[in-house]
């Protein structure tokens, strides 16, 4: 008994370092499958596609929106970024931002014209050339990228100011080129955008090598990239990716607001006249409240837009001028000076080309109008009340009329207004009773003459 339990004993004790070597061997191998099976999850699923959507004018706040996407895209390691595109257009200076960025983007930018009836005019046209794919859903339409000058066009229909209208064409052809050739696209397209404004639709855009890809929507798009080969090789993997569509910031929001040089414009007169108002009625807060918020509104908008300090000097100004003629007997002349310089600083407020984004002619008018209307009635009531006679005071009895009630010989006394005045005649004696009319008034003493 005491020998075989011994050897039980022995046994056990012999077989447990080879059981706990084969649980570990067992362990480590389950643990790199569980690793394995990780990273082909990780590998599987990849980092997110950024979607940006991007309409309206391309402006500055557009810009950063834009701007703001793609280095986050960068920084989250995203696959891929879609920019889904529909405008007619914007500033020079943010479309090419906006393409600098493109172009510098060590993600993969798709830019997709989309949905249907959307549109890549003017700059739009030069964001959708600079991406690493571009795509158009059926019924979109590209091109019209010639840039619109500041004074419009003339009775032959040539542009004012050719010289530098053609320089500002030649500038944005070239830009233009550099991309499509960048790109690999239709490079004499892409001239032809710029100087004859041609426009196409993504059917021709497709054909002409304008594009890469037609998609009916996002989805469609999405399915057409996996697997799509760019040309520095990289391979796109869309299938299983999680769409992460970017959304502006409060700020942006407002600024988004903001950016229109028509609202921007109303904003600043108002605060203008606003704080004027203020200023003549101390003490009751309303124009100090409503001018003040509209005013910081509109400084809010014109630090993103791009603004002529000689067109905000030119406003200042005129609505300077206009509000000194009420309390300087000038006749209007200083009105009429402060309605030409309103008018000149309005034009200029904005150092935008194209009208069609910039401050428009009704705006103008509308509000030069209704400013010169407005200090014109304040003019005019202003001289009337210059002309009228005094309503109280000795002064007001000039030229009033009353009855001798002693007799003036020169000196006497009147009654005019219901009260008895000392009275001089200055034309001999008077008798009791006369009608006389008072022509001056000295001292105490009312200079008076017979009523014919």
């Amino acid at each position: 008994m005491m020998r075989s339990s011994g050897i039980t004993t022995g046994s056990r004790a012999h077989l447990a370092p080879a059981i706990v070597r084969h649980q570990v061997r067992w362990g480590k191998i389950a643990a790199l499958v569980c690793a394995l099976v990780l990273l082909a999850g990780i590998g599987a699923i990849g980092g997110p596609i950024i979607r940006i959507p991007l309409e309206g004018s391309i402006n500055p706040v557009s810009r950063d929106f834009v701007v703001r996407g793609i280095e986050e895209a960068a920084e989250r390691g995203a696959d891929l970024v879609v920019i889904e595109l529909d405008t007619p257009g914007g500033l020079v200076d943010s479309t090419r931002d906006i393409v600098a960025a493109l172009l510098a983007s060590p993600v993969p930018v798709v830019v997709f014209v989309g949905p249907p009836g959307a549109r890549a005019a003017s700059a739009g046209t030069l964001i959708t050339l600079a991406a690493d794919v571009a795509a158009m859903a059926p019924g979109t339409n590209i091109g019209a990228a010639h840039p619109v000058s500041l004074v419009g066009t003339s009775e032959d229909g040539e542009e004012a100011g050719s010289v530098s209208s053609d320089k500002a064409a030649q500038d944005a052809a070239a830009f233009a080129r550099s991309i499509a050739e960048q790109r690999g696209r239709n490079v004499e397209w892409a001239q032809a955008a710029v100087m004859e404004s041609s426009s196409i639709t993504a059917t021709e855009a497709l054909e002409q090598n304008v594009i890469d890809l037609i998609a009916d929507d996002f989805d469609d798009l999405l399915a057409q990239l996996d697997g799509y080969a760019l040309p520095d090789g990289r391979i796109l993997a869309t299938r299983a990716s999680l769409v992460e569509t970017l959304r502006p910031t409060l700020r942006e929001r407002l600024l988004g607001l903001l950016a229109d040089p028509n609202l921007v414009y109303i904003l600043f007169i108002l605060g203008l006249y606003g704080l004027i108002y203020e200023f003549f009625q101390p003490g009751i807060g309303f124009g100090l409240a409503a001018g003040g918020v509209c005013l910081l509104l509109a400084l809010f908008g014109l630090q993103v837009l791009p603004v002529d300090i000689v067109g905000i000097t030119l406003v200042l100004f005129g609505v300077a001028l206009m509000v000194l003629d009420a309390f300087t007997p000038t006749n209007g002349i200083l009105t009429a000076g402060g309605i030409i310089a309103l008018l000149a600083g309005s034009l200029t407020l904005f150092d935008i080309a194209d009208r069609r984004f910039g401050l428009s002619w009704i705006t103008i008018l509308s509000v030069v109008g209704v400013t010169s209307a407005l200090s014109i009635f304040v003019l005019s009531k202003g001289l009337l009340i210059q002309a009228k006679r005094p309503a109280i005071g000795r002064s007001a009895l000039i030229g009033r009329t009353g009855t001798v009630r002693r007799e003036l010989n020169p000196e006497g006394t009147v009654f005019i207004n219901g009260e008895y005045w000392s009275a001089r005649s200055i034309e001999g004696a008077i008798p009791d009773g006369t009608a006389v009319r008072v022509e001056r008034v000295e001292g105490r003493t009312l200079v008076v003459r017979r009523v014919s």
